[in-house]
This record gives structure tokens, sequence and C-alpha cells, in this order.
């Protein structure tokens, strides 16, 4: 059923009355703000006819209204006047980052921080892990009899290097041609496909020098592994003590000890929508049921892409906080593709 123009302006009233005051609205008061263009008996039959419609609830008989997920919902997506961030917040977003930020790397981690102190709400950040990641060298270094050193650069220009032991004494002359074995036979492989080969060599090459090439595969498979693993980074939790909703401490205790706990199940959306906003019953976690969760989405650079989140009561003030975020999120793309992006120098080497 589509509302009526007057319905539509009663219920933008009452949720940004909610948002504000935390308090439910009354008739009395919406009609107050409308000027007396509509008497307080007639908001006070919209508002019944809102709530036998889904869009609002009454807490108590006599209580005013409050919104439901499925005014917040309307809400959001026709009711809300849509805002730019203001030149003061534009600056206040810009020094923050410039103030923390040094390196792509540190950025991921600490975007969520920013986020929460740019919004006043708990906030996530997570990068995601790339997929298809394989390895593009490997070199063998002996140490002694028992010891070597295997190093692993993949195919996104990681360079990783451990100290690994055998059980075994080996020939350290014979760690050329193990290198030469793996860039020939185990680069440009999934995880799945060097166990494969792994496994095919196993009556093929002496015992002890099977051991080096089974820890150093072994090896690049955990990092392969860690490279396509996704990084939740959680900041804020305390802020959740703040809202009125959560005076309650076992509700906030609740909701706080999912937000670190149980960080990896916060919401990542799948599509490539830069923002997204998921109101109550729509997070499928039931820990979020009474919360609203908005989440946008930047370029980190090398095909990859970062998300961050924010967190907080369906009272959420969505204007202030999509802008700021989206506002944000797109100065986080600017300066990861700053830092990812060759310089001069690495452009004329790569010609």
């Amino acid at each position: 059923m589509e509302l009526s123009a007057r319905k539509k302006q009663i219920l933008k009233r009452v949720i940004e009355d909610y948002i504000a005051s935390a308090e439910p609205v009354g008739s009395k008061a919406i009609a107050q703000e409308m000027g007396g263009s509509v008497s307080s008996a007639t908001v006070r039959n919209e508002l019944a006819e809102l709530s036998d419609l889904g869009y609002l609830e009454q807490p108590h008989t006599s209580a005013g209204r409050v919104p439901s997920p499925k005014g917040y919902r309307l809400y959001v997506n026709e009711l809300m006047e849509r805002r730019e961030v203001s030149e003061a917040e534009a600056e206040e977003i810009n020094e923050t980052l410039q103030d923390k930020m040094s390196a792509a790397g540190s950025m991921i981690s600490q975007a969520g921080q920013m986020a929460s102190s740019i919004v006043d709400y708990p906030a996530y950040a997570v990068a995601e892990g790339k997929s298809g990641v394989t390895v593009k060298r490997f070199e063998l270094l002996g140490v002694d009899d028992t010891s070597f050193i295997t190093v692993v650069m993949t195919d996104d220009s990681r360079v990783k290097s451990q100290l690994q032991r055998s059980p075994l004494a080996f020939d350290r002359a014979r760690l050329t041609d193990l290198s030469a074995l793996l860039n020939t036979h185990f680069t440009k492989q999934s995880r799945e496909e060097m166990s494969a080969k792994l496994m095919g060599l196993s009556d093929q090459i002496a015992p002890e020098l099977f051991l080096v090439l089974s820890a150093t595969v072994g090896y690049a498979a955990e990092i392969l592994e860690e490279a396509a693993k996704k990084d939740v980074f959680t900041t804020g939790a305390s802020q959740i003590l703040k809202m009125p909703e959560y005076r309650d401490l076992d509700k906030a205790h609740d909701l706080m000890t999912f937000f670190v706990d149980n960080k990896e199940n916060l919401p990542v959306p799948e599509d490539d929508t830069p923002l997204k906003i998921l109101i109550g019953p729509e997070n499928v976690n039931e820990a979020l049921r009474d919360t609203s969760v908005v989440v946008a989405s930047y370029d980190i650079g090398d095909g990859m892409r970062g998300l961050v989140g924010v967190v907080g009561p369906t009272r959420m003030d969505y204007a202030t906080v999509t802008a700021r975020l989206s506002y944000f999120a797109d100065s986080l793309t600017r300066i990861c593709l700053l830092y990812t992006s060759p310089s001069p120098r690495d452009r004329s080497l790569s010609r």
C-alpha cells in the first residue's frame, strides 16, 4: 500500500524526533511541529494507521510511537534527506587521515578506529582476503646440515621467509636443485595443486630431500591460506554504553561481547555496493537484530576491496552516518591507491 504524502510526512517527523530524543513520539508534539496545519486528533489517527501498517510501534498503551524496522527502511529508502559532509566535517576527516596514516598496511587496521571517532559509534574494518594468489618464486638457503631458510615470493609481491629444521641431515649443495624443482613445478599453483604434485614426488626423491621439499611446500601453502583470509578489526565497543537503548547492562554486555569476540560474524556484503544499510532483522546474526549496520567499501588497490562498517541502534542518525562514512571511504580509496600505485621510477623500471 502506497502511503499518502501526509502519512509519509508524519512518519518522517516521528523517526527524526525519535533519532534525536530516544523517547516515544506523541501526536501532540507532531501537530505542534506541523504548525497547526493538522490537528492532534488527525495526527493520532494517522499514527494509529501507520502502526497498523507496521511502520510504527507503541511500546506501551499510553506511550507515543517509535519506528519499526519497516519504518526505518522506508525512511532510508525514500524519506531521508541525503546530505553531503560540510567543509568542517571534510576537514576533520582529512586531518584524521593525515595524522594516522603512513602506509597502506596500517591504513586497513586503523580504518575502523578512525570511522568510530568520526561517527561516534562502534566501528569495524575488514580487509578481504585475496583469492587466487600463487607463489612466484622459491629460494632455499642452507644454514647447516639440518637447517635451511625458505624464502617465498608470491605473485602479489609479498616476500616471506622462515628458518626450518629437518629431522634428517641433508646435502646443502642439493638445495639449489630443489629450488629449481620448486620454481619449475610449484609456482603458479593453488595449495591443492601443490599438495597433489608433492605426493606425486614422494617416491622419486631421497627421503631427506623430500622432507625439505615437504616443509617448503607446507610453508608456502600456509602463506597462500593467510593471503586468502579476511582480517577484521573492531574498535569503539565502549561507545555502546553511551546509548539509551543499552542502559540495560546485560543487553550492552551481549552486544559488546559479540562485537569483540565474534567479529568474524559482522556483516560483510558480498556485492560491490559502495554503501549498504542493514536495519534490525535484516542483520542475519541474532546478536545484531536490534541494531543497524552501515557498511561502506573502498578500493585497497591490487584488485582488493576493504570495508568499513558502523554498528549502532536502529535509532541511528542515518543521514549523518551515511554522509560521513561515504566521504571517509572515498578518501581511503584515494590514499590506498596513492600508496599502491607504482612510483614514476618503478614505472620506468617496468618498461
